[in-house]
């Protein structure tokens, strides 16, 4: 897999004598947040285009996402960060990720430029995938039947993305992060195709969990998560050692944070995790976060949480033994 990141990286690697792209390629568009069911059927078209016409596959993402661009705060939280994103498209095969910086210079493109711009000059297009819903350019100006009417004069194709549904509703990432936020963990794993999972790199932290007896994986999260609150979780380390724990998700409001934070507390674990990029597979809910009016207090919460997931594991072993 290759990551392009940005336009003038596109133009150069575009116009390269050995270029990937020199025969053109075949593309999608889209913010692709949790890489659901629908966005893998979407790579899967991407796909098979693509060896139909013996091109590369490129799925295009921006960073930031647009909502986030335009709404900064307010936006809706990530289902998936941008690096777990890439590994996701990429362990779907995709070929090339166009990474595009939406920014102000980026959100003043007619639609016509971004056509001109990215897809014929830069990708060099032979065939396109997006939803018929699929807005572009300065206001929204460009739309499916424009790339349809540039497509048939210059000669790249246009389809429709197919539609998945799970339970009678179309798969969407606002419909899994309404699942998080309702700590419906079976739905969003029916809809992303797997359980929900978080990936991240192990930070030092205040060290607060050593002292209080509850030693913790501190994982910083670039974006805020639509879960909220303490779960049962999962953890495969960068060795793939398999560990199970909890995990708080949030803010840690007894402890004043203010970035948004996954900490991790792993059963029969001895060692070290700094600098180790872990994968937290979220599995049961516990409890929401709240704040404590001491640390005492929330020594005493941590232990019961533990004691609470073990119940619900040894639950859960033994409903797999029937």
């Amino acid at each position: 897999m290759r990551l392009i990141r940005g336009l003038t990286n596109l133009q150069r690697l575009s116009n390269r004598a050995d270029s990937p792209l020199g025969e053109g390629c075949v593309a999608t568009i889209g913010n692709f947040d949790g890489v659901h069911l629908g966005h893998q059927t979407i790579i899967e078209q991407v796909k098979e285009q693509a060896r139909a016409r013996s091109l590369p596959s490129v799925a295009m993402i921006f960073e930031p996402q647009p909502r986030e661009f335009f709404q900064g705060a307010e936006a809706p939280p990530r289902v998936m960060g941008f690096r777990q994103k890439v590994e996701a498209l990429a362990e779907l095969g995709v070929e090339i990720i166009l990474c595009i910086r939406f920014d102000d210079s980026f959100r003043q493109y007619s639609g016509m430029g971004f056509i001109e711009d990215l897809l014929i000059k830069g990708l060099r297009v032979q065939h396109l995938v997006v939803g018929d819903d699929f807005r572009f350019g300065c206001d929204r100006s460009g739309d499916f039947e424009l790339l349809r009417r540039v497509g048939r004069r210059v000669g790249f194709g246009v389809e429709n993305t197919r539609t998945v549904e799970v339970s009678g509703e179309r798969v969407s990432s606002t419909r899994i992060r309404q699942a998080l936020a309702g700590n419906q963990l079976s739905l969003a794993e029916a809809l992303l195709g797997k359980p929900f999972t978080i990936k991240g790199r192990v930070v030092y932290g205040r060290q607060l969990g050593r002292e209080i007896g509850a030693p913790t994986a501190n994982i910083r999260l670039a974006q805020r998560s639509a879960l909220r609150g303490v779960y049962v979780v999962s953890v495969i380390t960068d060795g793939d050692d398999r560990y199970d724990g909890v995990a708080n998700i949030g803010l840690r409001p007894t402890v004043d944070g203010r970035r948004p934070s996954l900490e991790v507390h792993l059963f029969d674990f001895a060692g070290t995790l700094y600098g180790q990029r872990l994968r937290v597979t979220f599995r049961h809910p516990l409890r929401d976060e709240v704040r404590f009016e001491s640390i005492e207090a929330l020594k005493a919460q941590i232990e019961q949480d533990m004691n609470d997931a073990r119940r619900w594991l040894s639950g859960q072993r033994a409903r797999h033994a029937d």
